[in-house]
């Protein structure tokens, strides 16, 4: 076994593979940062990932932002699930693209190595997407998973973590690099707050000591509270990257 120290991460290489182990999980200064000037956007345009637990509503921020930005950009979308195809046809039934913008993989077991370890599928259905529409926004939601999983940068550009207030008001302070280093951090459900005995102030206070200065957004996606705060950071981040992809809005029919 070889190892070899980053500053926010450790590679083992084992058996000819090479797996990331994160480190320094709580500081969101020290996360890695994209590097626009390697990335090829006629191959793969500006790539957000969507990540978090089951339940906390991966799917329905999805839905939202594809709603909410189809008519303006050109977008598509990779869903993840374990074994069905289940978020990909709530998709469709909800209308958030026209089928051929939504494409699926199947991860079996382990949904987060298809984030960062193995990240080939992801890879070769949005470079699909990508191939077919040359977007400019492209969204890949992962397979729910547990606070240790994140998107690999080679994969995702802007990460998102959806965590939700059902899971109770301690999860903040657990950490993880979701928590700690995604580039947004949405906490969603704050409308049932009170039902569930979790207290939002409890919330915002862990947010900031496992973040720092990194953004956190308090959601009720299902009552599209603070999803145009998302929708903001979305496009800054994809403003910064150099506006990328070919304009135009999804059409209904396509």
């Amino acid at each position: 076994m070889a190892t070899t120290d980053t500053p926010t991460s450790t590679l083992i290489t084992r058996v000819g593979f090479v797996i990331e182990r994160i480190i320094n999980v709580s500081k969101f200064s020290e996360r890695d940062l994209p590097d626009y000037s390697l990335r090829n956007f006629q191959e793969r345009g500006f790539t957000v990932g969507i990540g978090g637990p089951v339940g906390s509503g991966k799917t329905a921020l999805t839905l939202a932002l594809c709603k909410k930005l189809r008519s303006k950009y050109n977008i598509a979308t990779v869903t993840n699930d374990i074994f069905t195809r289940e978020d990909q046809e709530f998709l469709i039934k909800n209308k958030a693209l026209p089928t051929p913008r939504i494409l699926a993989i199947e991860t079996g077991g382990c949904p987060h190595a298809a984030i960062r370890e193995d990240i080939s599928a992801n890879m070769g259905a949005l470079e699909t997407l990508q191939a077919k529409f040359g977007c400019q926004l492209l969204f890949v939601e992962s397979g729910g998973d547990n606070l240790a999983a994140n998107y690999s940068r080679e994969l995702a550009d802007y990460i998102i973590y959806v965590i939700d207030v059902a899971g109770g008001d301690k999860i903040p302070r657990k950490g993880g690099p979701g928590i700690s280093q995604s580039d947004l951090l949405v906490i969603n459900k704050i409308d049932i707050a009170q039902y569930v005995g979790a207290s939002l102030d409890v919330m915002r206070r862990d947010s900031k000591l496992m973040r720092g200065d990194g953004p956190t957004i308090f959601t009720s996606i299902k009552n599209d509270e603070s999803v145009d705060d998302v929708v903001e950071l979305i496009l800054g981040a994809w403003r910064t990257a150099g506006e990328p992809g070919t304009q135009g809005a999804v059409g209904d029919d396509e």
